[in-house]
C-alpha cells in the first residue's frame, strides 16, 4: 500500500505512461492500480532533469488535486527495465562493472536534437565534445535533453571519438554521490558544471555528424582518442573504452 507524507501527499510508485517533454507534462500508472497521477516538467526540472522516458520507474508524492491526483516531488528516477543488451552497437564491448567504474563528470549539454536522435555535451575543464545518443539517454530515463542542463556522464573512447555510455542528473548525482570524480568536483568548485555560453544546435553536416550511420564526434581531436597500449576494454577496431580521466585530453 501507498504510503503518506503528511502535508506532502502520499507515495506513489509505477510507471511513465506518456511524457511529452513539449507540452511540459505525462502520467505516471501508479504499480498499485490507483488512478494516474500527473506529473509536471516543472516537478521533474526540481528533481534535476527535464524529461524522463516512457517506461521509467518513478516514486512520487502526488497529492489530490479536483482534477485528480499530481506529483508534488519526483522522489526518485530510474531507467526502465530493460535486456542486457548494449542501447548501441559501439558499446557492447562495455560490462555494467565497468561501466560503474567509470568516473562521473559533471558536464553541460551543448545542444540535443530528439528528431535526429543525437547531440553533444561539453565536460566541465575538459576539451573537446561527448556525443550524446538518444538510445544511450533512453536507457537512462531521459526521453530529452535542453541546452545548458547540467548532467553527469561516464564516458568512453568509441572508434568514432568521446561517447556517454551513461547519462545521470547532475543534482541528483551530487545528493548520491555516485561514484563522482573528485578532481573533477574540485575543479567544478562545489560540484556543478559552471554556466557557459551555450551555442545554438548545428546541422549535422556542420558538426561533421551524419544521422543516418549514427555520428560520432567527428571533430574531435585525435589526442582525445585512446591510444594504441592504453589498458582498457578494447573494442572491435582496437580503440579502448577508457575513462576520460586517463585520456589525454
Amino acid at each position: 500500500m501507498n504510503g503518506e507524507e503528511p502535508g506532502l501527499g502520499e507515495y506513489v510508485k509505477g510507471q511513465i505512461k506518456w511524457f511529452d517533454p513539449v507540452k511540459g507534462f505525462g502520467f505516471l500508472a501508479d504499480a498499485e492500480g490507483g488512478p494516474d497521477v500527473l506529473v509536471h516538467a516543472n516537478v521533474l526540472r526540481n528533481f534535476g532533469q527535464s524529461s524522463v522516458v516512457e517506461g521509467a520507474l518513478l516514486e512520487v508524492l502526488a497529492i489530490r488535486t479536483p482534477r485528480g491526483r499530481q506529483a508534488s516531488e519526483v522522489v526518485t528516477v530510474a531507467p526502465a527495465p530493460t535486456e542486457t543488451v548494449a542501447p548501441i552497437a559501439d558499446l557492447e564491448p562495455l560490462e555494467d562493472a565497468d561501466l560503474q567504474a567509470l568516473p562521473l563528470l559533471p558536464a553541460r549539454v551543448k545542444w540535443f536534437d530528439r528528431i535526429k536522435g543525437f547531440g553533444f555535451a561539453n565536460v566541465f575543464g575538459r576539451k573537446g565534445d561527448v556525443f550524446l545518443h538518444v538510445e544511450v539517454l533512453r536507457r537512462w530515463g531521459f526521453a530529452d535533453l535542453q541546452s545548458g542542463e547540467a548532467v553527469g556522464l561516464r564516458v568512453v573512447s568509441a572508434p568514432r571519438g568521446l561517447m556517454a555510455a551513461q547519462v545521470l542528473a547532475w543534482e541528483r548525482a551530487v545528493v548520491d554521490g555516485n561514484g563522482l570524480d573528485q578532481s573533477a568536483m574540485d575543479d567544478s568548485a562545489g560540484g556543478a558544471p559552471a554556466s557557459a555560453p551555450v551555442s545554438a544546435p548545428v546541422s549535422a553536416s556542420a558538426s561533421g555528424a551524419d544521422p543516418a550511420s549514427e555520428p560520432g564526434p567527428a571533430s574531435e581531436p585525435e589526442t582525445s582518442r585512446a591510444r594504441s597500449g592504453c589498458p582498457g576494454h578494447r573494442l572491435p577496431s582496437g580503440a579502448a573504452l577508457l575513462p576520460m580521466s586517463r585520456q589525454v585530453l
